[in-house]
């Protein structure tokens, strides 16, 4: 394939953009070469500025659950803009689609709108310390929250220490609020509690891990969490930016039965437009502005052309009864397929999966946390990813991203992709 045109417009990109991305992952740097530049999409495929077509595994990181350019969530927006795309007003689409989504997810009583997954997570970060008066939180290494202070923190030599910062601008007295375990690790977590029992906030975390590859959660790990916050007070927040709405109507509570506090959402919610949203009890909403004195504001929160297309989206997924089980059924035959090429051709790989989520490690360790994902051969990767691409097939650019599926692909796209990788397995 050429890419002359996405080379072109790359070069012009960063003579007025950092780097020539406005998001880090985009620039390739994981993987070298030139950035894609997408023209438009349709369904599961991507058309490029050179007019290549590929095969999308990343569905825009995770919002395009039903494909690009979905007709409802189009017209949607269509009939919307008629109206005026900001008003700095309440309207009432905001109250239908909080109805929708809190009639979706289990436990929650009110939701916020905010205009990111970063947004959300920042604040619901700052309602579990309102609420609690308590200031220290728990992440866990290579979960990613977004690129608010508090989560731009980077474990210590140690298995659990207090982080340290791991971009400039990000202050030591804020890392000294994040405290660090490794995830599927419940003992680290307790060890924390018990040095600082008075002192947590809440947990935060990734119920399905999204950013080190797809990770999920060991047998009885978040049932722990849930019972130690328990135990001191402190509030369990599920960052389900991308679980949201993806592994189950109810998300990741849903499907894994564990109950958490407050939880984050953005990607599909949005339907692909910038929206976020954290949703919690009446309880723990009530502390929130203008009800309580936790301050959040944001002057295109609730925007009524993302609204529009959220609304559009959520709707789409509750009438369909068969979709969570028709997507993780597609990315069961992928797995199948990619296991299939990869052992016969006696390369060391490991496959994680979840629902619609999947991810692919060149390594012999199975992979259940940021270490271990480390260990994988991330030369074979790059070749992976770009073997792949000249086959047609746009996969994330990165070894620690998950893939995400969405609805549109056929089960003609998922052989393709096998019949792809087998033809460049041996140059890997």
């Amino acid at each position: 394939m050429q890419y002359q045109r996405s080379s072109s417009l790359f070069k012009e990109a960063q003579a007025v953009i950092p780097g020539g991305v406005n998001s880090p992952v985009r620039a390739f740097k994981s993987v070298g070469g030139t950035p894609i530049f997408v023209e438009r999409a349709k369904g599961a495929y991507l058309y490029d500025a050179d007019g290549n077509k590929l095969i999308d595994y990343i569905s825009s990181w995770g919002p395009m659950i039903l494909g690009h350019a979905f007709t409802p969530v189009i017209d949607a927006v269509k009939q919307r803009a008629d109206k005026g795309t900001s008003f700095g007003m309440p309207t009432a689409l905001e109250t239908e689609i909080a109805n929708l989504a809190l009639e979706m997810v289990p436990n929650m009583d009110k939701i916020r709108f905010v205009n990111s997954g970063t947004e959300a997570c920042m604040s619901a970060v700052r309602l579990a310390r309102g609420a609690s008066g308590k200031e220290k939180i728990i992440k866990f290494a290579g979960c990613y929250h977004g690129h608010s202070d508090a989560f731009l923190i980077q474990a210590g030599s140690g298995a659990i220490t207090f982080g340290s910062p791991s971009s400039p601008g990000v202050t030591k007295g804020t890392a000294q609020d994040t405290l660090l375990a490794p995830y599927n690790n419940i003992e680290a977590v307790e060890q924390l509690f018990q040095e600082y029992p008075d002192e947590i906030a809440a947990i935060i975390i990734e119920p399905v891990a999204g950013n080190m590859g797809c990770i999920p959660p060991a047998e009885g790990f978040l049932d722990g969490l849930r019972k130690l916050c328990d135990q001191f007070g402190s509030y369990l927040i599920f960052d389900e930016v991308m679980t949201g709405f993806r592994l189950a109507k109810g998300g990741a509570q849903e499907l894994l039965g564990v109950k958490a506090d407050i939880v984050t959402f953005g990607k599909v919610i949005g339907g692909g437009l910038p929206v976020g949203a954290f949703a919690a009890s009446e309880e723990i909403m009530s502390h929130l502005a203008p009800e309580g004195p936790v301050y959040q504001a944001g002057t295109l929160s609730g925007n009524p052309l993302a609204m529009a297309a959220g609304l559009a989206m959520l709707q789409a997924l509750n009438s369909d009864d068969a979709l969570f089980d028709r997507m993780a059924k597609k990315t069961e035959r992928l797995h199948k397929g990619l296991d299939s090429v990869l052992k016969d051709a006696g390369l060391p790989y490991q496959i994680n999966r979840l629902g619609s989520m999947i991810s692919v490690h060149f390594t012999e360790v199975a992979v259940t946390n940021f270490e271990s994902a480390a260990h994988g051969d991330n030369d074979r990767f790059k070749k992976y990813f770009h073997g792949m691409l000249e086959q047609g097939i746009y996969l994330p650019p990165s070894a620690f991203e998950s893939y995400f599926l969405n609805d549109a692909l056929s089960n003609s796209d998922i052989d393709q992709t096998v019949e792809a990788l087998a033809v460049i397995v041996k140059k890997l």
